[in-house]
């Protein structure tokens, strides 16, 4: 059961800042305003080669790499910018102009590549199969589109998601803690998006569970297999021989 919890291709990760700033949330988004005109340009790159992979895939089985690898890399770039501001508020580090990962930086997103897609199902799954997904993610997130208006609502300017996170805000300026149950929400809902997104988007066929993974880290990026022997009381590892 845990194996097939930890096996979605889709991954989405994110850690709070031990030392975030009272404040600096209230012009984050303003100082976000570089990378809202480059995404801008970005999701419409996107859209137009989503279009041309769908072809591809319908005479070929493939998406291909190099598309592949740039609207991830635009994905990878929304959700650090919406983690840095409307989706969590829980990074002060300002996001990387990059389509690549960026090691240490907070949010992180990863879809594997598929070696082989249906022809069949690129007709139907990112209108058809995916309406109900489209219903939950229009409560979280407060709609959805493959390009940057969509994006924008994806990252959190609408909906549930920026609602508990300006939540999460305001805590976080009169307590000085960010509070650490609206942040696992807010992961989840982030994390069930980005999944909706990625198939919408022609580029897993796994269809994405109807399951809420809460926490800033994915059940798919933990390590699987059986947990390490407890030590008992004089420190010896219990279940172990020499």
């Amino acid at each position: 059961m845990e194996a097939e919890r930890s096996s979605y291709p889709v991954r989405l990760d994110g850690r709070i800042d031990p030392d975030l700033s009272r404040w600096l949330w209230i012009v984050k988004c303003v100082l976000l305003i570089p990378h809202v005109v480059v995404l801008a340009f970005l999701w419409l790159a996107f859209s137009v080669l989503t279009a041309v992979a769908s072809v591809a895939i319908l005479f070929t089985g493939r998406y291909p790499r190099g598309i592949f690898d740039f609207n991830l890399g635009v994905m990878r770039w929304t959700w650090r910018v919406s983690f840095y501001a409307t989706s969590a508020f829980a990074t002060d580090r300002y996001p990387p102009f990059s389509l690549r990962p960026v090691d240490g930086y907070p949010a992180e997103l990863e879809v594997d590549y598929p070696e082989h897609l249906s022809r069949g199902l690129v007709l139907v799954k990112w209108w058809l199969l995916a309406l109900p997904h489209y219903v939950v993610v229009g409560f979280f997130a407060g709609g959805f589109g493959l390009g940057w208006n969509g994006a924008g609502r994806l990252a959190g300017s609408g909906g549930l998601i920026a609602l508990l996170a300006l939540v999460a805000a305001v805590v976080l300026a009169v307590r000085g803690t960010y509070p650490r149950s609206i942040f696992d929400f807010v992961m989840g809902m982030n994390r069930w998006c980005f999944r909706v997104l990625a198939y919408a988007a022609l580029m897993r066929d796994e269809y994405p569970p109807f399951r809420f993974d809460p926490g800033g880290t994915d059940p798919g990026s933990l390590p699987v297999g059986p947990p390490a022997p407890a030590p008992d009381r004089a420190g010896a590892v219990v279940g172990t021989s020499s």
